[in-house]
């Protein structure tokens, strides 16, 4: 028998996940999907159940996020509802996570991407390690920040979310419990003794025992760019401020910004600037409104995954292809 894709047990005081597809980078597919939410429908009034611990195996990621190369071979079949099962699904786990009456404890070591965000970042403590590696990478393959992240992104300090969102930009380490992702800084060796405190006591706060000094952001010498740039309301302003800015830095975010889906890119910052004014139910409605138009619809989404994932040419013809050529009354068309 193969082993399961979420490992679910019960130890001490706490229930532990282990997500189980090492070779995948732990991504998530639709059976851990429904397993996850067994875990919170059974846990969630348990009272031996104190808190949860979730990590991820094989030693290189936490998840690298959804299974989209599944979703992309369901639109170019046509078929709509098992996208729509997906996203319905795995959103409704995220939603659970942030209403789970107890701490979830997510040990973040490695990469972290995606759906994994959406796993750990709407309840915490979310601890990383100085391996971890987390970014919202949808822009390259013409998806939006999803799993409840357009509502976490635009309440991060400055102009921080939208850096991230559109850009991609990797945030290794600390980096992330200076941005907000993270709440706590842990040493890789001190995991399996924080996993034992944690499942001995039942207690979340034991994580403060096991924390380690928090260097300086890498982005330290940039945060000025990043608020002043990202903050402008359109991608075209943002790209003619980074312009006018000059900087290698500034130059070398424009030239990420020009490589990724256009529309993807006004979608995403259409979608923060909305979300920032809903909670989180209203932000994952709006996210599974919007899979349905950027799956199907529009051709971007087939064809960046195509791109990164299927044939891994990274080189992807988007339609329209420039910034300059989309049309803002048919990204406004895809929103409710």
């Amino acid at each position: 028998m193969s082993e399961p894709t979420l490992v679910m047990a019960r130890e001490g005081r706490a229930g532990t996940l282990l997500m189980n597809r090492p070779k995948a980078l732990n991504a998530l597919d639709q059976g851990m999907i429904r397993a996850f939410q067994a875990a919170l429908d059974a846990w969630r009034d348990d009272p031996s159940v104190a808190l949860v611990v979730l990590e991820g195996a094989g030693g290189r990621a936490f998840c690298a996020g959804g299974d989209v190369r599944a979703v992309r071979q369901a639109a170019v079949d046509g078929d709509r509802a098992p996208v729509r099962a997906f996203f319905t699904e795995e959103y409704a786990v995220n939603e659970g996570i942030a209403r789970f009456p107890k701490p979830w404890v997510s040990l973040i070591d490695g990469v972290c991407m995606g759906g994994g965000i959406g796993l750990a970042i709407h309840n915490g403590p979310r601890v990383v390690t100085e391996h971890a590696l987390l970014a919202m990478p949808e822009t390259a393959i013409a998806l939006f920040p999803d799993v409840g992240t357009s509502h976490v992104l635009p309440r991060l300090p400055g102009a921080l979310g939208a850096w991230l969102a559109l850009t991609g930009a990797r945030m290794t380490g600390a980096d992330n419990v200076h941005c907000g992702f993270a709440t706590h800084y842990v040493l890789r060796e001190s995991l399996p003794a924080l996993r034992a405190a944690l499942v001995e006591t039942g207690d979340a706060a034991v994580v403060e025992r096991f924390t380690a000094p928090l260097p300086e952001p890498s982005f330290a010498a940039h945060r000025g760019a990043i608020d002043r740039c990202f903050s402008q309301p359109t991608v075209l302003g943002i790209v003619h401020a980074l312009e006018a800015d000059g900087s290698e830095w500034a130059m070398a975010q424009v030239a990420i910004l020009r490589r990724m889906s256009p529309t993807s890119l006004c979608v995403s910052l259409e979608l923060l600037r909305r979300a920032a004014l809903l909670d989180l139910r209203g932000a994952l409605d709006e996210e599974l409104h919007l899979t349905e138009g950027v799956v199907h619809d529009h051709p971007d989404f087939r064809e960046g995954v195509r791109s990164v994932l299927v044939d891994k040419d990274g080189a992807p013809h988007w339609s329209p292809r420039t910034l300059e050529e989309v049309d803002p009354q048919a990204v406004q068309a895809l929103f409710r």
